[in-house]
This record gives C-alpha cells, sequence and structure tokens, in this order.
C-alpha cells in the first residue's frame, strides 16, 4: 500500500477491551490519562519521584517516563534535535545524564505502585525492552520515532502485553506494518495519533484520525498531545477517545527540550477533571421531554401567564390592551395570547388576575 492512509475500515463498532493494571480500556470505559514525564526530571532521580507525586496527586492513571541507554539507542554522532543544553557537548552525553539504573528504575516502579498510578516507559533499545520486562510493566508504550523500528515492537508483542502505538512520524503503511505485527503476535492493541511538532500547533493535532484508527483496526485509539494546551485532551474525551498522554512540567520556565509542548502539573489536574466532567456528561444521554417534566415547578416560577391589565367587568370582549403578560405561569401561557382576544369574560378580573381556561367564552 502507499504511505497514505487509506485503509478500509474494518468495523463500525470497536469491541476490543484489555486491562493495563487495573484499567480496562475500551468504548464505555474511562479515559486512561497518561502523564509523560519523558526527560523533565532532567536526570534527577529526586525530581523523578517527585513528578510521580504531582501526577498521582493531580488524577493521573499512569505516569510515564522514556528509558534511555546511552550506549544501546545511540552513537556519539547523533546530532541534536535542539542544541538547548549548556552542559552536554554532545546529544549522546545528554542521553547518558538522563539515564538511571536498573535498581532506581524499580524504585520508581515501586513508589508507582505505592501512589496508585500504573508505572509506564518507553524504550528505545533492546537492552532497554529487557530491563523493563524484568520490571513486569503493564504494558509497552512505543514513541512514536520507534514505530518503524519493528524487531523492537516484536519483542514487546511477543510478551503479550499491550501495546500503546504512538504514530506521530509515520505514514499510513509504516503504521500497517506495526499494526499487523502487533496483531500477528496476539498482543492488545491501542494506536494513538500524534504530532511531532514541539509544540503542536492545534490545526495539526488531528482529532479526525482519532475514530479513523479506532474503525480501521478495530482497536482501542487516542492521542498523544504535544500542544502544550489542555484542550486538545478535552475535545478528544468529548469524541470518546479510550486514552490521553500529555507531557507534564511543574512549571514553563523548567528547563528542557519538551517544557513548550508540555502542560503543568496544575493543568494536568484541570484536564483530568474536564475529563471526568465529560465522560459523565457522555454517560447520561438526555431525554428533552422528560427532563423538562422534571422542571415543573421550576417551569412555573420562570415562565409568564396572561393576566389582566386593569380590573375587567363580566362580559368585557378582550382586546389587546386589557391583558398583560407576566410570572409566574399559573394561568393561560403566552402562546395563546392570540387566540383569546375577541373572546368575552364570563366573570370579573382584577388587574394582574390570572385568566384562566373556564374565564372565557
Amino acid at each position: 500500500m502507499s504511505g497514505k492512509i487509506t485503509w478500509t475500515p474494518r468495523g463500525n463498532i470497536m469491541t476490543e477491551k484489555f486491562k493495563i493494571g487495573g484499567h480496562t480500556i475500551g468504548m464505555g470505559k474511562p479515559c486512561l490519562v497518561i502523564a509523560e514525564v519523558a526527560q523533565a526530571h532532567d536526570g534527577s532521580l529526586g525530581m523523578t519521584h517527585a513528578y510521580i507525586d504531582a501526577a498521582s496527586a493531580a488524577g493521573a492513571d499512569a505516569v510515564k517516563f522514556q528509558t534511555h541507554i546511552a550506549a544501546a539507542e545511540s552513537t556519539p554522532a547523533e546530532p541534536w534535535r535542539i542544541k538547548f543544553s549548556r552542559q552536554d557537548e554532545t546529544r549522546f552525553d545528554y542521553w547518558r545524564r538522563m539515564e538511571f539504573t536498573s535498581e532506581q528504575w524499580q524504585g520508581l516502579k515501586q513508589h508507582c505502585d505505592q501512589k496508585k498510578v500504573v508505572f509506564l516507559s518507553s524504550p528505545f533499545s533492546f537492552q532497554a525492552v529487557d530491563l523493563l520486562e524484568r520490571l513486569e510493566m503493564a504494558a509497552w508504550k512505543v514513541p512514536s520515532g520507534e514505530t518503524g523500528n519493528l524487531p523492537m515492537i516484536e519483542r514487546m508483542a511477543a510478551t503479550g502485553r499491550p501495546v500503546l502505538l504512538s504514530t506521530g512520524m509515520s505514514a499510513g503503511e509504516e503504521i500497517e506494518a506495526a499494526v499487523r505485527l502487533v496483531r500477528a503476535a496476539s498482543a492488545p492493541l491501542a494506536v494513538l495519533q500524534c504530532t511531532s511538532a514541539y509544540p503542536s500547533p492545534l490545526a495539526e493535532i488531528g482529532l479526525n484520525l482519532i475514530a479513523w484508527f479506532r474503525k480501521a483496526y478495530g482497536c482501542p485509539a487516542g492521542l498523544s498531545d504535544h500542544s502544550g494546551k489542555i484542550w486538545p485532551g478535552l475535545a478528544a474525551a468529548t469524541l470518546g477517545c479510550q486514552i490521553i498522554e500529555v507531557h507534564i512540567t511543574f512549571s514553563r520556565e523548567m528547563f528542557g527540550p519538551d517544557v513548550t509542548a508540555s502542560i503543568t502539573t496544575a493543568e494536568l489536574r484541570l484536564l483530568v477533571e474536564g475529563i471526568r466532567c465529560i465522560e459523565e456528561m457522555l454517560a447520561h444521554p438526555v431525554d428533552k421531554d422528560a427532563l423538562a417534566q422534571n422542571f415543573g415547578q421550576l417551569r412555573r416560577a420562570f415562565t409568564k401567564s396572561i393576566v389582566a391589565a386593569e380590573d375587567l367587568p363580566e362580559g368585557t370582549v378582550l382586546q389587546p390592551q386589557h391583558l398583560a403578560l407576566k410570572k409566574p405561569g399559573m394561568g393561560l401561557p403566552p402562546a395563546r395570547l392570540a387566540g383569546v382576544i375577541g373572546k368575552r369574560l364570563k366573570r370579573p378580573l382584577r388587574a394582574d388576575e390570572f385568566l384562566l381556561e373556564g374565564d372565557i367564552s
């Protein structure tokens, strides 16, 4: 097939469900909110643990890191995406400073377990896959730069654990190949729309692709967002996506390559609250007629009735100047006004007295 996304949908209803930790991923289930720390810790183990505390307090379901082993994933000649670091001479040096030991990764996972958030980390080498496999990580997150790394995806899928596939740098053919490989291993799959721009312009978020991926592959779909704003995540939740991943930072004044593409931990709290509110609304469709019946007393207080504009004797042939529309809604409604003009009063009415059905002939 060509690189253009032109797949034939495999069904209009996505029925696949699977577990990540204690969370069920699938249609009708709460959206899994992943707080992506990435390199926001800047190599500080203490700050990394602080991000776990902050993400948990904000209501995130999972905290995701990146497991970098410089010698296993990079060469000293790797160029900088952005030359942001004053202390690292090369990008290789930067990756090396981002490394944690196996014991430190174990401690991070234990901290996540204590906070009851799912520990996730994206591997960038076979060695990183092996390290995370020893931690019995609940699911694999394939970062956008590794979507074409089929040998590594094959190793992840072979564990049988769910694979969350980001698509930020890939055209249709590469995504299709990765999906086929995961399906062949019978591993659960979710495909995430992602735009690898830091930050991503709102016009390039690609919300339309969430439903497309879901239909094309019959699997859960979501959004990995690099906009640095909460709006794409809220919009994706309204569209019923199953997973939302956002980069986080303590402050936009922090150091690091992803700060401009991150939301603050305070904004993460707002995002989570917004997503849960949206889910509550979507889970309870409203019957407008039934809802209106529930507001009978309130309706009477807020609506108006036809009343006498002045004292009117019995036998008065009603004209527009004889009547007014005033609250509450205890008498004939305003919609009846034209129909009562020319009718004759069967009894006298005082000013502001309601006109009732039996009062006219």
